[in-house]
């Protein structure tokens, strides 16, 4: 099997770690919907074991671009649970207010991007996934052990009934790196 397919080598998982720094100097701030109240809506969603505020400084950034930014407004992302994409459809469509919007995932919540995007079409402009593992072997990353830990159940088995390599019926952008220290490059391109 090519390197591509493969979990990360563990000296990218280590600059991942050394990233965490960075993203806590750019988490201090206000949580909430910002932009011009005309942008087109986007909404964040964190990636495992992040929040709204680690993903602050992105949503900065794309209000900055114009866009009208929230997060998922859901604390910590712990793993899928039976309710975890109904709640993100419910915030959505809130936040929306009848437009469709733009999603941008993090990683695991890439993959919530795409099956809410799935599910909800008529919701869901346009999903960008960020080193996100939406096919391949759901165990091509460093994460999958502390994932089934904390979630409570095997990776490759969420709660849910989902296709995780099945492309929604929206345009999606993947954007990946080969240095990406959790995730195969193969798992987040398609």
């Amino acid at each position: 099997m090519d390197a591509d397919h493969l979990p990360p080598p563990r000296h990218l998982l280590l600059r991942e770690a050394l990233s965490v720094f960075s993203r806590c100097w750019r988490a201090i701030g206000r949580l909430g919907e910002r932009g011009p109240e005309d942008g087109t809506p986007l909404m964040v969603i964190p990636g495992f074991f992040a929040s709204d505020r680690t993903t602050l400084g992105l949503q900065r950034g794309l209000a900055r671009a114009g866009y009208r930014v929230t997060g998922w407004g859901m604390g910590l992302n712990r793993g899928v649970t039976p309710h975890t994409l109904d709640d993100i459809i419910a915030r959505l469509e809130a936040f929306a207010r009848g437009r469709k919007a733009v999603l941008v995932g993090w990683s695991l919540g890439g993959v919530f991007a795409r099956e809410v995007a799935k599910r909800r079409p008529d919701l869901v402009e346009t999903v960008f996934t960020l080193g996100s593992p939406f096919s391949g072997d759901p165990r091509a990353n460093n994460a999958w052990r502390l994932y089934e830990r904390v979630a409570g159940h095997p990776v490759d088995r969420p709660p849910v009934k989902v296709d995780t390599a099945a492309k929604p019926p929206v345009p999606t952008i993947a954007l990946w790196s080969r240095r990406d220290g959790m995730v195969a490059p193969a798992s987040a391109r398609g």
